[in-house]
């Protein structure tokens, strides 16, 4: 099976109802909704739910299921949507697969198991388990950093090799050297996941991104995933990796979601809040953000 999730899919956060600083609220299905027409009007490729952008950690099973269908019911068809439904608990990641599949998302990311820290066979073990519940496209994500533990290319190869559904990794463990490595091991699609590296992967064969820049510059975003790589314009994705640079470094002065939810409600596109042990922005990071959305243009009012 071939990867068709190609281009820029955008990681959404997961809005919430304001509720003072701390913990957040029920989740706000309609500012969600209005995410995905502002992606539909900007020209995103695609939409993630429920990955870490969207505190997957953080939501009940029936909290995703419900971003699941409401992202769904809004798409209506217009962007492919993949459902994040990776776990440290392969039976709990397995049922989240069937009952983002009865939704009838296009596609299932599943992080690997974090704290765990399982072997190589378990690893191979829980993706199996994964792909046998489900005839979905798979896409597998490989964020080191924030799991601690490595899917590691001779893996990745075998699990490909055995379920040709599982279509592709989204590799965020920061090197092109790794996405290269991937490549000749098999032929699995490969998906950026480090917004710094987006040109420099798509050099190398990647087919696009799964993000958080594209959430507050989504039209950028999709035209550097299109004009970086071979026969691409060499001169323009510098451009645009020039503009996209110091919102990414800004994207990440924090943990993620938090300085992406303070950027969006600077935008007017959701709430800032967030769910423990998530904590908001101190105010020099804040400080430092707004800035460089103000510079980037992207506020509706001048930064005071």
């Amino acid at each position: 099976m071939k990867c068709t999730f190609t281009g820029s899919y955008v990681a959404l956060p997961t809005p919430f109802a304001a509720r003072g600083s701390n913990p957040a609220g029920a989740l706000d299905l309609a500012a969600l909704k209005r995410l995905v027409e502002f992606h539909v009007e900007h020209g995103s490729d695609g939409l993630v739910v429920a990955g870490t952008s969207g505190e997957a950690a953080t939501l009940s099973d029936s909290e995703r299921l419900e971003a699941f269908e409401a992202v769904m019911e809004c798409s209506a068809g217009r962007l492919p949507v993949i459902a994040g439904v990776g776990t440290n608990d392969t039976a709990h990641s397995v049922e989240l697969a069937k009952a983002a599949a009865a939704v009838g998302v296009d596609g299932l990311l599943a992080v690997t198991p974090y704290y765990n820290k399982p072997s190589p066979l378990g690893l191979e073990l829980h993706y199996g388990a994964m792909a046998e519940a489900s005839p979905l496209p798979l896409v597998l994500y490989n964020v080191p950093g924030r799991t601690g533990v490595d899917l590691k290319p001779p893996t990745i190869a075998a699990i490909r090799e055995r379920y040709p559904h599982v279509v592709a990794i989204k590799e965020a463990s920061g090197t092109v050297a790794r996405a290269r490595q991937i490549r000749d091991a098999s032929d699995i699609a490969v998906i950026v996941g480090e917004d710094g590296l987006i040109a420099e992967l798509m050099g190398v064969g990647a087919i696009g991104v799964i993000g958080v820049v594209a959430n507050v510059a989504p039209a950028q975003t999709a035209e550097l995933v299109r004009v970086s790589g071979p026969g691409g314009d060499a001169v323009r994705a510098a451009e645009l990796t020039d503009f996209l640079r110091p919102l990414v470094r800004d994207l990440f002065i924090e943990s993620n979601p938090a300085p992406l939810k303070a950027a969006m409600a600077a935008m007017e596109l959701c709430s800032d809040a967030l769910r423990l042990p998530l904590a908001p922005l101190v105010d020099a990071n804040r400080a430092t953000l707004l800035a460089t959305l103000a510079e980037a243009n992207l506020l509706r009012e001048p930064v005071r």
